[in-house]
């Protein structure tokens, strides 16, 4: 045991002693970097917290989009249906329309007689009900008689000077168009006015 002299001073305490002891400034230096790591893993977290909230907002924009497409995907395929119910008959339709044409020139070629007469009321009668079973399938005829030729539902076989008439109007139907439900199947052979 060494023992001091009375009038001896106690020795400077060293770096490293026991908090209280005059180590204060060692401390200080330690909370410091301790708290500017915290700013850093905070400004870390930060950047990592813009990061996952920028791609959640890509995900959302490609997860609408996906069902956008996909919506537009059923609507096409709806429509799609539609158009192979309202027009699945159209190749029919077009076959069945040159027998409507041969009963109407019977009909024009029978002239008047007794025996002709019932044999027009008889093509009468069945141009009638075959007509009638086309419109029943949306097939409607094209008469455009005095009407503006409209190319795309007209096709003209002839031009012809026609004093006092409207310039490309039409003066004569050679043969009626057809549509099948709004669309054209056939369109009409007509003489037009010369413009």
């Amino acid at each position: 045991m060494t023992t001091q002299h009375p009038d001896e001073k106690p020795d400077p305490p060293q770096a490293g002693s026991a908090p209280g002891n005059g180590g204060g400034e060692a401390s200080t230096v330690a909370a410091g970097d301790s708290t500017a790591t915290l700013v850093d893993s905070v400004e870390v977290l930060r950047q990592e917290l813009e990061g996952l909230r920028q791609k959640l907002m890509e995900a959302q924009d490609r997860a609408l989009r996906v069902q956008a497409d996909a919506e537009n995907q059923r609507k096409r395929m709806a429509r799609d249906m539609e158009n192979a119910h309202k027009y699945g008959l159209e190749r029919v339709v077009a076959d069945l329309i040159p027998v409507v044409d041969s009963l109407e020139l019977g009909i024009e070629a029978t002239g008047t007689g007794t025996d002709i007469e019932n044999l027009r009321q008889g093509m009468d009668l069945t141009l009638k009900k075959f007509l009638d079973t086309l419109a029943r399938f949306g097939v409607t005829p094209i008469n455009p008689q005095g009407e503006k030729f409209n190319p795309d539902r007209h096709e003209a076989v002839s031009v012809q000077p026609l004093e006092g008439a409207e310039p490309n109007s039409i003066i004569s139907v050679m043969q009626k168009g057809y549509e099948l439900n709004g669309r054209l199947v056939r369109p009409a052979m007509v003489v037009i006015v010369k413009g």
